[in-house]
Parts: structure tokens; C-alpha cells; sequence
């Protein structure tokens, strides 16, 4: 009776332990469910998108609906920079067909996406329009720099022929806004991605990207030290970015 006694407690154990497994697999795979839905990506500008996260052993799948490319592109990389996650299953389909490669439409977008991240423009309020790869800005600059600052940006994308910035500058000039928003560091490392590869003075360099407490460091080739300055430069005016370490080497 004492070993069948035994033998029954030892079953019990055992089933205990084998519900208990994947009871923490699940804890786990919940906090990074969790995880992707408080960052700073998917609370603003993922908000109006149609995604389903799911994660199993550490590998997210997404699925879904999404407005563009651009937001398919950053739900991807956020994710993928959050702790514990091991890799990115990203099947969301984009609204609509997507523009032509260089048509006025994905320059559009493209223009749109670059002016996004950065801090020091107003890239959220700021109109874009394009007629044969001329780009129109229109809206509010805070000064005569920040108006300066947006047409260059734009001028740096990728097929963009001119650009016609029709923005009008406050009367009464301001300190431009540099204040370092407190954005998590996989929402960071995303924005920073991005802004290195839709930028086309950096879209070619080979780049990876780590943040900590917002300071980015980055890693990879620059052909020359104006491409490593300048890849400094954007990534620190990216929102959210406390300082920039950059461990680039020039080839």
C-alpha cells in the first residue's frame, strides 16, 4: 500500500510540474504580449491599426491590417528590439495596393515617414504634397531654422527632384523644441532604424542599432566621416533619443 501510496504521489508530481511548464512559458509569452502594447510605437502611431499579437516561445506572430509599409515596417522592429523576444513572425497586410517605386504617391509616403521621427521638425502637422517628384511643404514652422531644417529632409529622400516649402514661420520666434521625450528604447531603436534607412545620404550605410535608457549606440561601416557625423546627427534628433554613441568604423 506505502509504494502504491508513493507511486500515486509521485504521478501527482509529476502532472503538477508538466501543467506548471508551460503555465510560466505562457506567463512569459503574456508580459511580452503585453510589452509590444505599452510601447510608444503601437500607442501612437500604430493605435488605428488592426493588429493581432501573438506570442509563443518568445516568437511574436502579427497579423492583421495596417495602413502602409511604414507601419508595417515599424511594428516589425519594435518588437523586435523588445527583451525575451526571439524573433518576429510579421504577416501584416498593408490597406489598399502599394504605390509605385518613385511615383508621386510613394514619395509621398516617403517624405511623410522621414520628417515622422524627428524631433525638431513638425513632421506630424506638416503637409506634403508632390506633383513630378517636386515636393510641396506646407503648415507651420516654429522659426526660419526649423523651416530650413524640413526642407532639407525632404530634399534627402531618395527620387525627390526639388522642393517648394511653402510653410509659414511664427512671427514671434521661439526656442526650437529639443526636449528628449521619454519613449521606450525598442520603440527608439525602431525610429532610429527607420530614419537611417529612409534618409538617402544614410540609406546605404550598414547600420545596427542598440538603445539603452534612450542612449543609441550605433555599430556598422560608413564609407567616409561625413556619413558616420551625419549618421550621428539624425539619430539624435530622432524623438525620444538622449545621446548618441556612435562605434561605426569608415571602411
Amino acid at each position: 500500500m506505502k509504494f502504491k501510496a508513493f507511486i500515486s504521489m509521485a504521478a501527482a508530481a509529476m502532472a503538477l510540474m508538466s501543467i506548471g511548464m508551460p503555465v510560466h512559458a505562457s506567463d512569459k509569452d503574456n508580459r511580452i504580449e503585453s510589452s509590444v502594447r505599452q510601447t510608444y510605437i503601437f500607442k501612437v502611431y500604430l493605435k488605428d491599426d488592426d493588429i493581432k499579437i501573438k506570442s509563443t516561445d518568445g516568437v511574436v506572430k502579427l497579423t492583421g491590417m495596417v495602413a502602409d509599409d511604414l507601419n508595417k515596417s515599424l511594428a516589425r522592429e519594435t518588437v523586435a528590439g523588445l527583451p525575451n523576444v526571439k524573433g518576429v513572425d510579421n504577416r501584416l497586410e498593408v490597406k489598399g495596393s502599394a504605390p509605385t517605386a518613385n511615383s508621386d504617391a510613394w514619395l509621398h509616403d516617403k517624405v511623410k515617414s522621414t520628417l515622422k521621427f524627428h524631433r525638431r521638425v513638425n513632421g506630424d502637422t506638416t503637409s506634403v504634397e508632390v506633383r513630378d517628384g517636386v515636393v510641396t511643404l506646407r503648415g507651420d514652422a516654429d522659426n526660419q531654422a526649423q523651416k530650413e531644417l524640413t526642407t532639407e529632409y525632404a530634399k534627402d529622400v531618395e527620387g525627390v527632384k526639388d522642393v517648394q516649402n511653402e510653410m509659414t514661420v511664427d512671427r514671434n520666434p521661439k526656442k526650437m523644441n529639443t526636449v528628449k521625450e521619454d519613449i521606450d528604447d525598442a520603440s527608439i531603436t525602431a525610429q532610429v532604424k527607420l530614419t537611417l534607412l529612409y534618409h538617402r545620404s544614410t540609406s546605404a550605410i550598414s547600420t545596427s542599432v542598440n538603445t539603452k535608457k534612450g542612449v543609441v549606440t550605433l555599430y556598422g561601416k560608413a564609407k567616409n566621416a561625413a556619413e558616420l557625423k551625419l549618421a550621428t546627427e539624425l539619430a539624435n534628433d530622432v524623438k525620444g533619443v538622449r545621446n548618441v554613441n556612435n562605434r561605426m568604423v569608415i571602411e
